[in-house]
This record gives C-alpha cells, sequence and structure tokens, in this order.
C-alpha cells in the first residue's frame, strides 16, 4: 500500500514537472516571439529615422551646392563686367594715342621746317664771322690760332698765380681753423666729461674694536694669522696701533678677500683654522660675482651691449686694479665717455669709440701674465672675442705699440692722456718724485753763474737764479735754451717743464 502510494506521488511529480516545463516552454516562445516584434519595430523606426537624416543633409548639401554656384556665378558676372570696362578703357587710351601721335607729326613738320631756317641763318652767321676773322687778322697782322694761343698763354699765368695765392690762402686758414677746432673738441669734451679721482695704495687697514679681537685673531701661537695669510696671499701686519690691523698685498683683489673675511670672521665670532678657510672660499666666490656683477653694471651704465662674457668679467676685474695711482676701471670709464664725446664731435661713430674705450686698458688685467705689453694683449684678447677690427687696432695702438689704421684709434689715445692728466688722476712714488726734482735743480747748478735753483708746481717748471755779474742778458737766454735741451735729452717725465732764468740788479741803499 505504501509503495502504491510512493509511485503514485512520483507520477504525479513527474506529470507536474512536465506540465510546468510545457507552460513554461510556452511562456518563454510567447516572449521570444514579443522581444522579435519589438526589435522589428524598433529597426523599423530607426530605418525611417536614418532615412530623413539622410534626406536633410542630402537637402542642405544641395543648398550649400546651388549657394556656391550662384556666388560664383555672381563673382564671373562681375569679371565680366570689370573687363568690359577695361575693355572700353583701352580702346578710348588707343584713341587718344593715335590722336596724340597726329598732334606730334604735325609739330614734327614744324620743326624740320624751322631747323631748316635755323640752319640757313647759321650759314649766314658763319660767313659773316669769317670775314670778321680776316679784318681782325689783317688788322693785328696775327692768325686767328696765334691770337688765341697767346690769349689761353696770359689767361693761364695769370690763373696759376691767383690759385697760388688762392690755395695758400685756404692752407693758411685751415691751419688756424684745425688748430682752432681741434683745441675746441678737447676742451668741450674734457669740460663735459667729470670723473671722481681716488688715490689706492697697496695698504689696506682693518679697523678693530679692542686688543682682546685682536689677540682672538693671532690666535694661539699665531695660527689664526698663518692661516689667513696662507689663504689669502696677504700680509697681516698687527703692531702696537691701537684699535688697526694693516693689511699689505700689490694685488687688490686680495688685500679685499682678506678684508672681507676678517669683517666675517669678527662679527662671527668664531675665528678658527678650519672656519678661516670656510670664510675665505665664501669670500673669493663672493667677489668673483661681485666681479661679474660689476662688469654687467658697466656696460649697462655705459649703454655697450653684446659683449662677450669673459669681457664682462675682465671689465670687473679693474675695479679692483689701478694705474699709478688712478683705479683702473674709473680711469676706463672715463676714457669711454670722453672718447664717445670727441667722436660725436668729430661726426664718427659715438658707441664703437665708447667701446674702444672702455677696453683700451684691458690688457691690465688678464688672468695669467704673458710677457707682452698690455696694448698688445688687450688687443689680442679683443681679437680673441670676436670685437671689431678697428677697436682691436685702437686698443693696441694707445700706446704705439701698433700702427694706427683708423681715425677711433687716436681719439683713444688723446682720451686716455687727457684722463691720465687730469688734476689728482695719479700719483708717483714719493721717492721718485722728489728724485726727479732734485735731478732737475741740480742739473741746472752744473752751469756757471748759476747761484740757486727752484723746481715748482711738482717739476713742471725750473727756476734758475744766476748772478748779474757773472752773466749776461744774451748769455741767460742761452743758459734757458741749453738747459731745455739737456733736460729733453737726458730726464724722463711726464707733460713740459718751463725753464726760467732770472737775472737781475739790484741797487740798495739805506737812508739813515
Amino acid at each position: 500500500m505504501e509503495i502504491t502510494i510512493i509511485i503514485a506521488s512520483l507520477v504525479s511529480l513527474i506529470a507536474g514537472i512536465l506540465i510546468t516545463a510545457f507552460v513554461l516552454r510556452k511562456m518563454i516562445e510567447k516572449r521570444n516571439k514579443n522581444i522579435i516584434l519589438e526589435a522589428e519595430e524598433k529597426a523599423e523606426v530607426i530605418k525611417k529615422e536614418k532615412i530623413l537624416q539622410a534626406k536633410e543633409k542630402f537637402l542642405a548639401l544641395k543648398s550649400e551646392h546651388e549657394k556656391m554656384i550662384n556666388e560664383k556665378n555672381s563673382l564671373l558676372l562681375k569679371n565680366e563686367s570689370r573687363l568690359k570696362q577695361r575693355e572700353t578703357a583701352f580702346s578710348q587710351r588707343i584713341e587718344e594715342l593715335q590722336r596724340k601721335q597726329k598732334e606730334l607729326d604735325i609739330i614734327k613738320g614744324n620743326l624740320n621746317s624751322q631747323l631748316e631756317l635755323v640752319s640757313k641763318k647759321q650759314s649766314d652767321i658763319d660767313k659773316a664771322h669769317k670775314q670778321q676773322v680776316e679784318i681782325l687778322e689783317k688788322i693785328s697782322g696775327l692768325s686767328a690760332s696765334d691770337a688765341k694761343k697767346q690769349l689761353v698763354d696770359s689767361l693761364k699765368d695769370e690763373a696759376k698765380s691767383e690759385a697760388i695765392s688762392h690755395i695758400t690762402e685756404i692752407l693758411d686758414e685751415a691751419k688756424l681753423t684745425a688748430n682752432m677746432e681741434a683745441k675746441k673738441v678737447i676742451i668741450e669734451t674734457i669740460q663735459r666729461t667729470a670723473a671722481e679721482q681716488t688715490i689706492e695704495n697697496s695698504v689696506s687697514v682693518f679697523n678693530i674694536e679692542n686688543d682682546e679681537i685682536k689677540g682672538r685673531i693671532i690666535g694661539r701661537e699665531g695660527r689664526n694669522i698663518r692661516a689667513l695669510e696662507a689663504l689669502t696671499g696677504v700680509e697681516i701686519i698687527i703692531d702696537d696701533s691701537p684699535d688697526a690691523i694693516l693689511l699689505s698685498a700689490f694685488d687688490p683683489v686680495r688685500r679685499e678677500i682678506a678684508r672681507l673675511s676678517l669683517h666675517k670672521l669678527v662679527s662671527d665670532g668664531r675665528i678658527h683654522p678650519a672656519r678661516i678657510e670656510e670664510i675665505v672660499a665664501k669670500t673669493k666666490k663672493q667677489i668673483e660675482q661681485e666681479i661679474i656683477e660689476t662688469g654687467k653694471r658697466t656696460t649697462i651704465d655705459l649703454g655697450i651691449h653684446g659683449m662677450h662674457h669673459e669681457l664682462i668679467r675682465l671689465i670687473g676685474k679693474m675695479k679692483y686694479r689701478s694705474s699709478y695711482g688712478q683705479n683702473l676701471l674709473q680711469h676706463s670709464r672715463e676714457v669711454a665717455n670722453l672718447c664717445a664725446t670727441m667722436a660725436s664731435e668729430l661726426g664718427l661713430n659715438p658707441k664703437i669709440a665708447k667701446r674702444a674705450g672702455l677696453l683700451h686698458d684691458i690688457g691690465k688685467v688678464p688672468d695669467n701674465e704673458p710677457e707682452l705689453p698690455h696694448a698688445l694683449l688687450g688687443m689680442k684678447m679683443a681679437e680673441k672675442f670676436k670685437e671689431k677690427p678697428e677697436i682691436c687696432n685702437a686698443i693696441g695702438a694707445h700706446h704705439n705699440e701698433t700702427e694706427m689704421d683708423n681715425l677711433i684709434a687716436p681719439i683713444v689715445q688723446v682720451c686716455d692722456a687727457i684722463s691720465g692728466a687730469r688734476p689728482g688722476a695719479r700719483r708717483e712714488v714719493v721717492e721718485s718724485y722728489i728724485r726727479r726734482l732734485n735731478n732737475l735743480e741740480e742739473l741746472a747748478l752744473t752751469y756757471p753763474g748759476v747761484v740757486k735753483t727752484f723746481a715748482i708746481q711738482a717739476g713742471r717748471e725750473l727756476r734758475v737764479i744766476v748772478g748779474a755779474e757773472k752773466v749776461s742778458d744774451d748769455e741767460a737766454a742761452k743758459i734757458s735754451y741749453d738747459l731745455s735741451k739737456k733736460i729733453q735729452d737726458e730726464m724722463t717725465y711726464p707733460g713740459q717743464i718751463k725753464i726760467t732764468v732770472i737775472r737781475e740788479t739790484r741797487a740798495v741803499s739805506y737812508a739813515k
């Protein structure tokens, strides 16, 4: 019984499953049909939309094409009307030319007839002239060619004498004018260019507050000062001078490095060899950067552009060089301004002159020390860094080391002399200055009859007093002349020296 029930239940379950499967299959088939129908409807709708879009695009392209065709047709019509107008104007021009040609033919005929009349009159005039010449030849007894030759010779002699006198006048006037103009240009150049002059030494002074700092700078057993001297190459002199230390060196760059390093060390308070080495290295970089900035600022101030960076660095280096006590950078700036002013007055290029004036002493600040005069060395450096030939020649020729081949060269030479000759611009070593004055006075004392000698005005004038009873007026003039020649031959001196020989007779009496 139970088996029968189980079998019946299984049969019922299987039947239910089959019926459910059949129903599900029918539902899926119906759903698939619906999806297919929906897809066909959507496809139809999309097809219609695409057809409409294609039609719209076709219509738009058609209208655009028709518009382009209309524009081209209108352009063709305009060109056609323009060509018709030109054709009309051309035909009118041809008609006008034909009319003018006819007028010219008429004028040509009239001219030909007039020329025939003129030629007839000319032949009549020639005949009359020939008859008059024959009459004059009979009267004077000379032929026309002889008379012409005599007239030409007389006129030639007269013209020669007048030309010679005129040339002499022009030359005299030109010399006078040239001297006046040259003096005017130089004076105006000097007056228009002002410069401050400073005297530079080989010693710098570093001020300190008290002796305690001086002891710290010296260090234990002098190790700090030895380290500083070794690193900077400067001799540091510490003596009994209160509140001061002397830095001695011929190289101003080294002196400046030592001075700045000392200032930083004293401000920082840490003074020992390792710190000194660190500070000196930083100061050297700072000075090098300052040199470059000085060169750039100088070229910008003077309006000079396009210069090689190495030349700019050398220009900045001039700040720490001196020539006869005159700061080299200030001297070069002054020469540049003088050259520009003088070139403008003479109608030359002031920019080239200014550039040559700034670079004329560039050979005094090389990184190495070649065995060449500074003018030739500066010329070679300028050539190396692609400066113009006239600038290179002006640099090399400003001390006559090479031949001048342009007008900028003598301007640089003159302006260099003007800058160096300004009062207070340069100084001599005291010993050589005193020696030169003594030599002047001793040279004058070698002449007989000389009583006293005085070198005055910084050696630019020598006054010689002679005894009136031993030397006559003529002999005094001869002493003055001979002494000037002897000084010129035997001594070296800047500028010129005026020799004044004084001879006087004094009559003295006393009223009691």
